[in-house]
């Protein structure tokens, strides 16, 4: 289908047709999009990436910055605002939620979600998303696009754009890097989150460090602090994902 997005001029944007409707040939996507690899932000090249697809709108999230509110986890998106700060949000929680070997299953592989009657799409667009997660370097994305209600899907398209989108999003090392609050523990902040780790108490801990029990805990609100974790298991667990302990 012929993508109501508008793409800058420098797309050589060239036709092709596929199930009777124009869509971007597959080596003018590839060569735009190689050509992107300079460009000043991500979000040029996912609006190609978008158009290839045949959606009308994507959203790009770190669902592995999801439980760290500090920070923007949704790193680029052309969706209403409306829907990025309600129903994207979901999206990528739920993603966020799911298992290490779910996750490892489904990367790369399209899936299709559809979205509750409460939130307000507007009428033209379809009442499903297509999710597409996968891995940039340490970083875990989920890529949602959305769809007319008449566009022609392709799967072999889809699979397409999880390979491109990660081949994009590894040029930009901003974007995948590592937690910078993370980096900003002190080792005997991470002294303690890895006590933490092994289940101990804080009691337990002042003993085996030598501290008291309030400096313990002092430690370790600075670290829900800088992680942004809610709880000492969420801390732990964002940890270890992030290979500081």
């Amino acid at each position: 289908m012929a993508s109501s997005l508008v793409l800058p001029d420098a797309f050589r944007v060239r036709v092709s047709h596929e199930g009777g409707r124009g869509m971007i040939a597959r080596e003018a996507f590839i060569h735009d999009l190689e050509a992107q690899g300079s460009s000043d932000h991500i979000s040029i090249g996912m609006e190609l990436v978008c158009a290839y697809a045949g959606a009308r709108c994507y959203l790009l999230g770190r669902t592995d910055l999801y439980s760290d509110r500090h920070h923007d986890f949704i790193v680029t998106s052309n969706w209403p605002f409306d829907l990025v700060r309600s129903f994207g949000a979901d999206l990528v929680d739920a993603q966020a939620r799911i298992s290490q070997i779910r996750r490892c299953l489904q990367a790369f592989e399209p899936s299709f979600q559809d979205v509750e009657p409460s939130v307000n799409l507007p009428d033209s667009f379809a009442q499903r998303v297509c999710l597409i997660p996968y891995n940039a370097g340490q970083a875990r994305m989920i890529l949602a696009l959305l769809f007319d209600k008449d566009a022609f899907l392709s799967h072999d398209r889809l699979r397409d754009v999880a390979l491109a989108a990660a081949y994009h999003s590894s040029h930009y090392p901003d974007v995948i890097s590592s937690n910078d609050a993370l980096s900003d523990l002190t080792d005997r902040e991470v002294e303690c989150l890895s006590w933490i780790g092994e289940g101990k108490t804080s009691d337990e801990i002042a003993l085996i460090i030598g501290i008291s029990r309030n400096t313990v805990n002092n430690y370790i609100t600075s670290i829900m602090n800088k992680t942004g974790a809610k709880t000492r298991s969420e801390a732990v667990a964002f940890a270890v994902r992030q290979r500081i302990i």
